[in-house]
């Protein structure tokens, strides 16, 4: 299922990689065993470059690189820092590899493509799309839904993001 941009609680505005920076540091601080992240967006929008720099803000040592041909890699962090691109799976597949047990256990679990799972993501998460805008410039779609993340769109808008 595709992002209803129009839906979104919060359009984050990235004019470089720093800021971009700036809200992974802030949702990964916010971040607690369980928490999902989806992200979508277009081929080279950031989706990657935003989930590095999530991890670094968690507290991952070393690389971050995108799970795309082994589909999830598992990182130490702050929290256990799930990393996951979904691009080259079907929903079947995908169910049969029990993601679930990732969505719900005590890590951090960030899906990339993640709109090609929609069915079997939990009710409960924060979903982000990655517009390129410009060549350094990014729009991020932010929609909470359920506990915290609603929560954590709230701050966000509080402390000024936008």
């Amino acid at each position: 299922m595709e992002f209803d941009k129009a839906s979104a609680d919060l359009v984050y505005a990235a004019k470089d990689l720093g800021d971009t920076e700036k809200l992974a540091a802030a949702l990964a601080g916010q971040a607690i065993p369980g928490t999902v992240i989806a992200l979508d967006g277009d081929l080279g929008a950031g989706k990657t470059a935003f989930s590095k720099l999530f991890a670094k803000h968690l507290g991952v040592q070393g690389t971050v690189n995108s799970p795309t041909f082994t589909l999830i890699k598992e990182y130490e962090g702050r929290l256990p820092f799930y990393h996951m691109d979904v691009y080259r799976l079907s929903l079947d597949e995908a169910e049969e590899l029990g993601l679930d047990e990732y969505f719900y256990g005590s890590g951090v679990t960030l899906v990339e493509w993640a709109s090609l799972i929609t069915e079997i993501l939990p009710p409960s998460l924060l979903h982000i799309y990655v517009e390129s805008v410009a060549d350094t410039e990014r729009n991020m779609y932010l929609k909470g839904s359920g506990q915290p993340y609603e929560a954590w769109i709230k701050t966000l808008k509080e402390n000024g993001a936008s």
